[in-house]
């Protein structure tokens, strides 16, 4: 529960940073979707997926970090959430 209070407190340093930044720091995203021509969002999960680990039941959704990227790919929401969009 540490970790998700540091990451709540630094979310707003990564706003306006570049879809390469954000490869660069986290790695490749788990997923990406396009929402329109002018923005997409990348998923980091927090926790297991069971759409990505074999065997994994789960009732509820894993939490997840998400960038909204706008149309000149720059950070404009981060958003912690269980949620899908």
């Amino acid at each position: 529960m540490q970790d998700m209070q540091e990451l709540e407190r630094i979310k707003n340093n990564f706003l306006g940073a570049s879809n390469q930044a954000l490869i660069k720091t986290f790695g490749r995203p788990d997923r990406v979707e396009l929402v329109d021509k002018s923005q997409s969002f990348f998923f980091y999960f927090l926790e297991p997926s069971p759409e990505n680990c074999e065997g994994l039941e789960s009732e509820k959704e894993p939490l997840k970090v998400l960038f909204r990227m706008n149309a000149i790919s720059k950070v404009s929401e981060v958003t912690i959430t269980d949620l899908n969009p």
